[in-house]
């Protein structure tokens, strides 16, 4: 019976591993791809600080101080920890290896866990002089800023 299912096992191997198709790039292809990557955490990331500046300053006009600083507080809850990742994957292409996915996934973890601690040490520190309104607006437009991006590339593909 273990014959059985190990030559199954092997077939899909087998089956799997003809779908795949490697690709090798060249020591100048990699450099290419490596200074895009950089230059591209770095707009993410100065999208973000813009998109939650702006809003920030929305909720100080709408709101008064207590909203503009809480729009602040919440969009620095996602961008100090996400500037910090960013951080370290622009690190890593300077790495021939890269970075592996399994750090990358512990990474976005350790990022969330720090935005809710923030979020916890605005809370406790804050108490009742939070808008909470103006805080999620601000975490929620940092944490939404790439977008920014997305569409600034798509207006320039649209004009070629």
């Amino acid at each position: 019976m273990t014959d059985i299912l190990q030559a199954e096992r092997d077939a899909w191997r087998l089956n799997q591993q003809a779908d795949v198709k490697v690709v090798h790039l060249t020591d100048e292809e990699r450099s290419r791809l490596d200074a895009r990557a950089r230059r591209e955490l770095v707009e993410a990331v100065l999208a973000q600080a813009a998109f939650g500046l702006v809003v920030a300053l929305i909720s100080g006009w709408v709101g008064g101080v207590a909203a503009l600083l809480s729009a602040l507080a919440g969009s620095l809850c996602y961008l100090l920890p996400n500037t910090l990742f960013a951080a370290r994957l622009f690190v890593a292409t300077f790495r021939p290896s890269g970075s592996s996915p399994i750090v990358f996934l512990v990474g976005e973890l350790l990022k969330l866990l720090a935005t809710v601690l923030l979020l916890w040490v605005v809370a406790r520190e804050g108490g009742d002089r939070v808008n909470w309104l103006a805080c999620l607006v601000g975490l929620i437009a940092t944490l939404k800023g790439y977008l920014l991006v997305l569409f600034v590339r798509l207006a320039k593909a649209r004009k070629k």
